[in-house]
């Protein structure tokens, strides 16, 4: 456990700052330190991507090694979150040089500490190939991944150590918190600040950030209470997880703030089970701060009271909702309610409530550090500051990417991306997981904003951004989506629960072959029924993928239901196996390994044959055809 002395003023907190910069500036990209230093800081990520290929033992053998070769003054190893280049995991950095090291090892360890520790010398097979040159690129400076970015809310991810809140104090955390304390600043004033900042919701609403906690403050209540919407449940999407498992404290400090500018002094961060590192690191950053006196009773010296707390989520979908959310941090099934009245007014407890989500909170100490003006020279002119985006899917540079509101899907794709596996052509980008839509290959010049995205029928959502080429149905991506929302439902509404069910069943019957064209016009008007009568944005979002992939790719499902053919290959409904007469070796093997006995022919004797009406379409033989004579057609 790390030795904390308690902060009773700006001045102890000045002191722990310039104290411990002296130690972490090593790592900043700007720092007069000289490049011949005879110290090194090796930063590896622990965040859960490189944790789950075993970067924690990474970490502890380095560690260990460094004690048995007596480098301790030399060298220190820094845990850190996520650097953003998940496809590249475990990462390690080192500084200050900056080299940038891809797909570490265990093994690779020794050769580390040998070559580039001890001798000055590069390990080159560790670096990074560009995937556009195939020039081996040695600093993360270097990297094309990382040159079109702009890193506001993920400003201290891969670079400080998220369980030591000295390293956060050292790049000016818990600053803005002081100044607003010291100077005893005015509520309205720092409200009026984020709202000049434009600063909007990133959780997918878009609601602008200050005028809800202005209409929070506005309304009296004996109790008020702060939420931190954590529950990040769209498939494909980590943003929030990685903020806090590498910059837990910068969400701990926008709290504080908030409570402070609605007159609360209880917080509550919701967060899923599933995020367990997540989970860890903020249950540490809230003892550190309670420990140092950032969290508690007079804080600063101040007479301003605030603490938060862990909620734990089961996992629910809907509980991203937050009147769904806010039932459950109750203790009740996480349903949502009618709105009006709002959470602002009535919230946990029947008391005014202010719920933002991780991303949200993490811009506000950069905002009240550098000022409105700079956070709305950023971006667009109705979308401010930046967007972090989990970037996934058909694409060869996948990970966590944060850019200035505004940039292109094209940018994304193939400046940050790298562009798309084994060189195939996109064909949509899926924005806003399961509440979003799909954009087709002709917009990739489309800047990414609220406005520009809502112009044509999607949403930002959260920020994931799953990429697609010619090899994915949309029909299917279609399905995909309402299958979950339909799983996710709560069931409370009937347009949802219901009208969902009757959406995926059409869906399911189109790409089963059994479609008709009549399908097309039942399918919109059940779409717009659905959006404009269920009670949250779970059910009202629900049909969004279905409505954008009908208006951008209407000819894959006229294919599926005239010609009962899919032209990605991929519904199974519509899709024969067959074996080519002209590559048959008559191994055999197709027919021992099939479940279902659908293979006959006679040994040496080919061709063998499938039948169709037997076969299930599971591609067991296609797989284990030494001759690649069966496919799917």
């Amino acid at each position: 456990m790390l030795s904390l002395t308690p902060v009773r003023s700006i001045e102890d907190l000045r002191k722990i700052k310039e104290e411990t910069y002296t130690g972490i500036k090593l790592r900043l990209k700007d720092s007069a330190v000289e490049r011949e230093i005879a110290k090194y800081h090796i930063l590896v990520c622990t965040g859960t991507g490189c944790a789950s290929s075993k970067s924690k033992l990474i970490h502890q053998k380095l560690e260990d090694e460094i004690r048995k070769r007596k480098l301790e003054d030399k060298v220190k190893v820094i845990k850190t979150g996520c650097f953003g280049f998940c496809k590249l995991g475990p990462i390690i950095v080192i500084h200050p040089d900056r080299t940038f090291y891809t797909k570490v090892e265990l093994e690779d360890v020794d050769e580390i500490l040998d070559q580039h520790i001890e001798n000055g010398q590069i390990v080159e097979k560790l670096l990074y190939k560009s995937v556009k040159t195939g020039e081996l690129q040695k600093t993360i400076d270097e990297i094309d991944f990382f040159n079109h970015q702009m890193r506001i809310a993920l400003r201290n991810c891969g670079v400080i150590n998220p369980e030591d809140i000295r390293e956060y104090i050292a790049l000016d955390g818990y600053m803005a918190l002081a100044d607003i304390l010291t100077k005893k600043i005015p509520a309205q004033e720092i409200i009026e600040e984020i709202k000049q900042s434009g600063l909007r919701g990133r959780g997918g609403a878009g609601f602008p950030t200050g005028l809800k906690w202005e209409y929070t403050a506005s309304y009296e209540g004996d109790e008020k209470f702060v939420l931190c919407n954590a529950d990040e449940g769209d498939p494909g999407a980590f943003m929030d997880r990685s903020i806090l498992e590498g910059d837990p404290h910068s969400i701990l400090e926008a709290m504080i703030i908030a409570g402070y500018c609605i007159g609360a002094k209880q917080g509550y961060v919701y967060i899923r089970a599933e995020y367990p590192i997540a989970v860890e690191r903020l249950e540490i950053a809230i003892d550190q701060a309670r420990r140092i006196g950032l969290l508690g009773s007079n804080i600063l010296g101040s007479s301003f009271d605030f603490d938060l707390d862990i909620r734990i989520g089961a996992g629910a979908f809907v509980c991203g909702e937050e009147t769904a959310l806010i039932q459950s941090v109750m203790g009740f099934r996480g349903e949502p309610r009618p709105r009006p009245p709002y959470p602002a007014e009535v919230g946990l407890w029947e008391k005014p409530t202010l719920n933002n989500n991780v991303e949200t909170y993490a811009n506000i100490p950069v905002i009240l550090r550098k000022g409105a003006r700079w956070f709305a020279g950023i971006g667009t002119k109705d979308s401010k500051g930046t967007k972090v985006f989990a970037l996934a899917g058909q694409i060869k540079n996948t990970g966590l990417i944060e850019v200035p509101m505004g940039t292109t899907v094209r940018t994304i794709i193939y400046d940050i991306g790298g562009g798309i596996s084994n060189d195939k052509n996109v064909k949509a980008v899926q924005c806003g997981g399961p509440s979003g839509g799909c954009l087709p290959a002709e917009m990739l010049d489309k800047e990414i904003d609220f406005k520009s995205l809502t112009d044509i029928g999607l949403i930002m959502g959260s920020g994931g951004m799953i990429v697609m080429d010619e090899t994915d149905c949309m029909v299917d991506i279609a399905r995909f989506y309402l299958e979950f929302a339909q799983d996710e439902s709560c069931g409370k509404c009937v347009p949802c629960s219901i009208g969902t069910k009757r959406l995926l069943e059409i869906l399911e019957k189109i790409s089963s072959g059994q479609g008709e064209m009549e399908d097309l016009e039942r399918l919109e008007n059940l779409c717009y029924e659905i959006k404009d009568s269920s009670l949250c944005g779970l059910g009202q979002t629900a049909p969004n993928p279905v409505l954008s992939t009908l208006k951008f790719f209407r000819d894959e499902y006229i294919a599926h239901i005239k010609d009962k053919y899919c032209p990605a290959g991929v519904c199974n409904g519509l899709l024969k196996v067959v074996i080519s007469d002209d590559k048959c070796i008559a191994c055999g093997i197709c027919a021992r390994i099939c479940p279902v006995n659908a293979i006959t022919g006679e040994h040496k004797k080919p061709p063998f044959r499938i039948h169709q009406d037997v076969c299930i379409k599971c591609g067991a033989c296609i797989a284990r055809c030494p001759v690649n004579a069966i496919y799917k057609h």
